[in-house]
């Protein structure tokens, strides 16, 4: 009888005991996105890469079934982040100081006019730079999967820091590393929004920026 009592005792305080471990696995997995904290955090977003704030409403991070991961997609967001930065700044440039030389066709404020400009009477820059281009992409595309295979390369580095920004402090280039993907993911909302705009109004963008403040002053 007196087992049995004993038994009974043990067992009632099992039941009551803490469980650690099972706590922090839920803590774990409920864990808020610092971008969407109505949202639970990516697990693979964990705040390792620049820029990572656990923003994927989508869940595309989580894909892997069809060759791509998040190595790829980090590698896309870096390569358009750059090349939205360098053609925001070639349209307000053009806009504001003219064409390049040889390019003197280009008279257009709207750059996307000014690019049908350029086809109609120089077409031989713009196939030279799409094969440019291909050259480019072909480079990089072998950098980019060589690297994730051998997980030796970290995504969009191609080893360019010829003022050995990268050199120094690692807090400073962990800095300028978000930055980077902060100033790109800007540019890209303004590369297209200077596309959309320029095949919508046919202006350019400082043209349209000023026109808009002049028709709304106070």
């Amino acid at each position: 009888m007196m087992k049995i009592t004993l038994a009974l005792v043990a067992g009632s305080a099992a039941a009551f005991a803490p469980a650690p471990a099972a706590r922090s696995t839920v803590a774990l997995s409920a864990e808020k996105s610092a971008a969407l904290p109505f949202l639970n955090r990516p697990p693979l977003l964990d705040g390792s890469m620049a820029g990572d704030v656990g923003f994927d409403p989508l869940g595309l991070s989580n894909i892997d079934d069809v060759g791509i991961d998040l190595y790829w997609l980090r590698e896309a967001e870096v390569k358009h982040g750059r090349v939205a930065m360098l053609a925001v700044a070639g349209f307000l440039q053009v806009e504001l100081f003219g064409p390049a030389p040889g390019c003197e066709a280009a008279t257009a404020k709207c750059q996307t006019d000014a690019f049908w400009q350029i086809w109609n009477s120089h077409p031989q820059y713009i196939i030279g730079s799409i094969f440019f281009i291909t050259i480019i992409e072909m480079v990089s595309g072998i950098a980019t999967t060589s690297g994730r295979e051998s997980g030796d390369r970290a995504p969009g580095d191609f080893g360019l820091d010829p003022l050995g920004y990268l050199k120094g402090d690692p807090v400073k280039a962990d800095r300028l590393k978000a930055q980077e993907i902060a100033n790109g993911r800007l540019a890209m909302w303004a590369a297209a929004g200077l596309l959309v705009q320029g095949c919508s109004n046919h202006m350019g963008g400082v043209e349209a920026m000023s026109a808009s403040l002049d028709s709304n002053m106070f």
